[in-house]
């Protein structure tokens, strides 16, 4: 067998059931990937492309995290397992030397004990005692190719989502494995960082490196594929090359996304733009916007651990007027201060120029709290915000105070339902949805206290066309309630179909697209 043809991965699942679940998570998959092959499997929210991926790559392993039947083989050594104590053990220190894997959350796979994004590069590598010489230039070789040179002394815990994400997937090649997962790579990327990862995974493939692309969406990356396999509630539903599956009903029914530069009339966006909101008329409650920046400056101190340091100036005198009922998209490159840009419209920073005024009233100095009753925010990454036991417990925090104790749970319900939870609204632990579940539980806790102002950072990441749909939803209602709405995206489509306004925030500064 040449290096050409053989299996460097297969895997035959014939169930994998986590502890406490009667129903398997996967059923009657399998998977071969072969060096120098790129593999797409595709799927929508809860499919089990995630679990997949770490089961491949030992991050859940038969025995600790559950029940497997089936087997792993790994250039030509098979582990059988049959649900049994005398299974084999995968040692996952010893697997990852071959198999490297990047979670959806990039964030999660990062040491966070390391100060810059050098040292967390060259983190891996000093574990497995590589020369110093040669970690160094490994180091600069890796940045080079995620784009991240210019970042090696920056503090990761203030890189932007983008930016994290291209260090999470150069900490995984650093140590150049055999095979590399990566589940939803693209997430959070502007063009320049999704042409870089592109450019990066060709290459890989060029020099022998199996590489399994875990996606919602049949994209650009997804279309190179050699072979795609279609997940759908577990088990797979279609299987074959691009051109056979481009068009199926198995992707239509999982929910998976088809861009426009695959299938123009399939592209992933929910109708069409909406009409701007009616002038606001003369009484004076309608004078005023729901939400206006005011010369808003802002910098971050270059010791973000000290607070202390020159300001790296991010907002330059910023001017921003969003009227009720109105929804305003905001774009720019990784790195540009979007996230910062939103955390002023609450409080959570403070600008050190200007004036956030939020239905006609400055909040200076107004507490984070009092705040949050008027202005909903939606984190970038949505488990900043859950906390709570059960779906239902997490859509009602903090409602009782403000309603009462009836309507706390008619309005949690209701902002369930409206982002498709009600039937996890009970027994369900937010920990156990799908990553994309998560962030629209994230909405339900914003949207269920109808705040005057709803701010949005990267609201469709993780969201397969159902959730593209719900998110559509939600946000149009809330704009028809007269909810002002300020959504950060670098899905462009998705803002040319729902806002009324898009904005570029570039060099600290907002302009009109």
């Amino acid at each position: 067998m040449t290096a050409a043809t053989r299996t460097a991965l297969r895997a035959r699942i014939d169930a994998f059931t986590f502890h406490g679940e009667s129903r398997p998570a996967l059923r009657d998959v399998t998977l071969s990937v072969t060096p120098g092959s790129l593999t797409a499997v595709l799927g929508g929210s809860g499919s089990g492309k995630s679990t997949l991926g770490k089961l491949l790559a030992a991050w859940l392993r038969a025995g600790p995290a559950g029940e497997f039947r089936g087997s792993l083989e790994l250039d030509g050594t098979r582990l059988d397992f049959h649900g049994a104590p005398d299974d084999p053990r995968i040692n996952p220190a010893e697997w990852s030397r071959r198999v490297a894997f990047v979670p959806q959350d990039a964030a999660s796979m990062l040491s966070t004990v390391r100060a810059t994004v050098a040292e967390e590069l060259a983190f891996g590598l000093e574990l497995r005692a590589t020369p110093r010489a040669d970690m160094l230039r490994a180091v600069e070789r890796t940045a080079a190719r995620t784009g991240l040179s210019g970042l090696l002394d920056r503090d990761p815990a203030t890189l932007s989502g983008g930016e994290l994400r291209r260090l999470a997937v150069g900490c995984a090649v650093i140590a150049e494995p055999d095979m590399l997962i990566l589940d939803e790579p693209m997430a959070s990327l502007d063009a320049a960082g999704s042409a870089r990862i592109e450019e990066l995974i060709r290459g890989l493939c060029a020099t022998g490196t199996g590489v399994v692309l875990l996606s919602q969406a049949a994209d650009r990356l997804a279309g190179e594929a050699m072979h795609w396999t279609v997940l759908d509630a577990g088990t797979v539903t279609a299987a074959g090359v691009p051109a056979q599956l481009i068009g199926s009903a198995a992707l239509e029914h999982a929910g998976v996304l088809v861009p426009g530069v695959l299938r123009p009339e399939a592209a992933a966006v929910p109708g069409q733009a909406p009409a701007p909101p009616a002038a606001p008329g003369p009484g004076p409650a309608r004078l005023e916007p729901g939400l206006e920046l005011r010369g808003v400056g802002f910098g971050y101190s270059q010791d973000q651990r000290r607070g202390t340091g020159p300001r790296q100036r991010v907002l330059r005198d910023v001017d921003l007027a969003v009227r009720p009922g109105e929804i305003i998209a905001v774009t720019g490159p990784n790195g540009a201060g979007k996230s910062t840009l939103l955390r002023h419209f609450n409080g959570l920073l403070r600008p050190t120029e200007g004036d956030v005024q939020v239905c006609g009233r400055s909040i200076a100095g107004v507490p984070v709290g009092t705040v949050a009753a008027s202005v909903g925010l939606l984190f970038q990454h949505p488990r900043d915000q859950l906390f709570e036991r059960t779906v239902l417990r997490e859509a009602a925090f903090g409602l009782r105070q403000l309603f009462g104790k009836a309507e706390a749970e008619d309005r949690a319900r209701a902002a369930l339902a409206g982002v498709g939870l009600s039937a996890a609204a009970g027994a369900v632990h937010p920990a156990e949805l799908s990553a994309s579940q998560q962030r629209l539980l994230a909405l339900a806790t914003v949207l269920a206290r109808e705040p005057a102002v709803l701010a949005l950072d990267e609201p469709t990441v993780g969201l397969d066309r159902h959730g593209l749909e719900r998110l559509g939803r939600a946000v149009e209602a809330a704009a028809a309630r007269g909810t002002a709405v300020v959504m950060v995206t670098h899905d462009l489509s998705y803002a040319r179909a729902t806002a009324h306004r898009i904005l570029e925030l570039d060099g600290g500064c907002l302009r009109e697209l």
